[in-house]
């Protein structure tokens, strides 16, 4: 009776051991193509790496133009077009760029995949457009001082309340040269715009897009003129009233 056990398993130990033998003798005979296949697979993926850097090292400059032209933002499709190569490419070149320079990935509806690349410059248009902190207790302090010390003015009319953007105002006329001026090329640009409507450049900037934006511009122009936003030229441009 403990025989047949003993038996079974030395049968299923000669089944695991023939395949076993099958493998060694066949990499013991065919060891010297079997490395000459692998060397082959790795310098080819050498050589493929090899010919991406040179390839990459070429689309740089147009990369960098780009950069500045679009103030930073970028989508494969416009590295395609430019460069005149696949869109697959171009989207691995832009991800490598990426995750070198950790730039933003945006994913919308209409643009598709967009890369957003802030460099030094981009940056400080940023911070120029910001709207600067007032010192409101300063000012407070200020006026409480000068009445203590000096005798109190001759009453004049109450100012009405600044909005909250308080700019140095200009006159009609002043507004009207500068337009006259300024639409010699028929548009004008950011910070032009805002001068003319006695507005920071970054409330512009955060109002260029709206819907509403023709009728807040024109409610803030001394002439009255509506002004639109070309996404294109990234410029303004008076809105022409239908007669």
């Amino acid at each position: 009776m403990s025989e047949k056990p003993i038996e079974d398993n030395g049968k299923a130990f000669l089944v695991l051991l023939l395949p076993i033998s099958f493998l060694i003798i066949f990499l013991v005979a065919t060891w010297r193509i079997l490395l000459a296949v692998i060397v082959l697979v790795i310098g080819f993926k050498l050589w493929q790496e090899y010919q991406w850097q040179q390839w990459t090292h070429r689309v740089n400059p147009i990369f960098h133009q780009l950069v500045r032209e679009n103030q930073g933002r970028l989508t494969p499709m416009d590295l395609a077009i430019k460069g005149n190569f696949p869109g697959t490419t171009a989207k691995r070149y832009l991800d490598g760029k990426a995750s070198e320079f950790g730039a933003s990935i945006v994913n919308s509806e209409e643009a598709g995949q967009s890369y957003y690349f802030i460099t030094a410059s981009i940056l400080g248009n940023i911070l120029d457009s910001s709207e600067p902190v007032k010192e409101l207790p300063a000012q407070a302090v200020t006026k409480t001082a000068r009445s203590l010390l000096a005798p109190p003015p001759a009453p004049i009319p109450q100012e009405e309340e600044p909005e909250t953007e308080s700019l140095p105002q200009q006159t009609h006329e002043e507004a009207k040269r500068s337009l006259e001026k300024q639409l010699i090329f028929g548009s004008l640009i950011q910070s032009e715009l805002a001068k003319r409507l006695n507005v920071y450049s970054s409330t512009v900037y955060k109002r260029r897009n709206d819907p509403e934006f023709p009728e807040w511009s024109r409610s803030k122009d001394p002439d009255g003129i509506a002004w639109t936003y070309s996404e294109k030229t990234k410029e303004f441009f008076p809105v022409e009233e239908e007669g």
